[in-house]
């Protein structure tokens, strides 16, 4: 309990210190549009690059352990867009939003130290899959979907190519896949280049939070409570359910692996939603009473679920 709180603690509190200075207009009018732009178009990227730049590609294809992961994801999505579609009337770029909620767990910041110090060294690789999954596949699967709603071609031809364009432009998609092709090539990242990557990279988790804090000054988090609710049963409860039962029942993976799989799944949603909602200027409210809540409930849930694999926490 004290390893989850040390983790889920810091994150909720920087959104409390966004909010605060934001009821104080301590930042002035447009801080946290502009510190969003910051975290999209900088340190993300920079992040994510370097990420993807210095990971071992032949250790992360364990095709068990991604079609477990992915395949939990895919079935959550499709529910998550299937509920705000139909149910709650959204339109097919705020369903994809909250499909992506749903499923973009905080991996990275989250994540990554909390099965580390659960599982140790042995969780490294499966942690850095799901970061590789959440960095390219599922941002750009959300890209695209958003793209197709809001785009307004005249024809296939050209929507085609205005998603493409759209797609090519999007940094939280270009980084991770640039920082993929680099580590294929098996070039180092040069000393200068790594440690600006670093740098930049360390100021996109806190930042993006802060931001979040900041937008829901004058924001009542009940807004859209009956839909914000279904959205945190799906993320902390359906997601590693599913993926527990792929991960069991239908591929082949060590207890450890099948272990951090799940873990991942029920982590709460990541602030990268908040960055692509506010970046579109869809669901923007709604993503981050998802990322707000979630991350609160997800101390209980993480820690029955961790307390459930007692017999592998070192």
């Amino acid at each position: 309990m004290t390893i989850l709180l040390n983790v889920v603690f810091p994150v909720f509190a920087i959104i409390l210190a966004g909010y605060l200075c934001g009821r104080r207009r301590l930042l002035g009018e447009g801080a946290g549009e502009g510190l969003n732009k910051f975290v999209y178009w900088v340190a993300l990227p920079a992040l994510l690059f370097r990420a993807m730049a210095a990971v071992d590609i032949e250790q992360l294809l364990n095709w068990d352990f991604i079609g477990a992961y992915v395949g939990g994801q895919a079935l959550t999505m499709v529910l998550g867009i299937a509920i705000g579609c139909w149910f709650f009337r959204n339109t097919l770029a705020e369903g994809a939003l909250n499909g992506m909620n749903v499923i973009y767990g905080n991996t990275g910041f989250l994540g990554i130290p909390l099965a580390l110090a659960a599982f140790g060294s042995a969780a490294t690789v499966p942690t850095i899959i799901t970061v590789v999954v959440n960095s390219a596949l599922v941002v750009g699967v959300a890209t695209v979907l958003v793209e197709l709603s809001l785009n307004r071609a005249s024809g296939a031809a050209e929507l085609v190519k205005d998603v493409v364009l759209a797609l090519a432009k999007n940094p939280m998609l270009v980084a991770p896949v640039a920082g993929i092709l680099w580590a294929l090539a098996g070039w180092p990242l040069p000393p200068a280049l790594d440690k600006f990557c670093e740098l930049l990279g360390a100021a996109a988790g806190p930042c993006a939070l802060f931001a979040i804090g900041l937008f829901l000054v004058g924001k009542p988090v009940s807004s859209g409570l009956g839909e914000v609710s279904v959205a945190l049963v799906i993320k902390l409860l359906v997601q590693p359910a599913v993926t527990w039962w792929l991960a069991v029942s239908v591929f082949d993976m060590s207890p450890l692996w099948a272990a951090v799989a799940v873990v991942m799944a029920a982590t709460p949603t990541g602030a990268g939603s908040f960055v692509m909602a506010q970046q579109y200027g869809v669901y923007v409210q709604r993503t981050s009473s998802v990322i707000l809540l979630s991350t609160v409930f997800s101390v209980l849930t993480l820690f029955a679920l961790l307390y459930g694999y007692d017999h592998l926490l070192i």
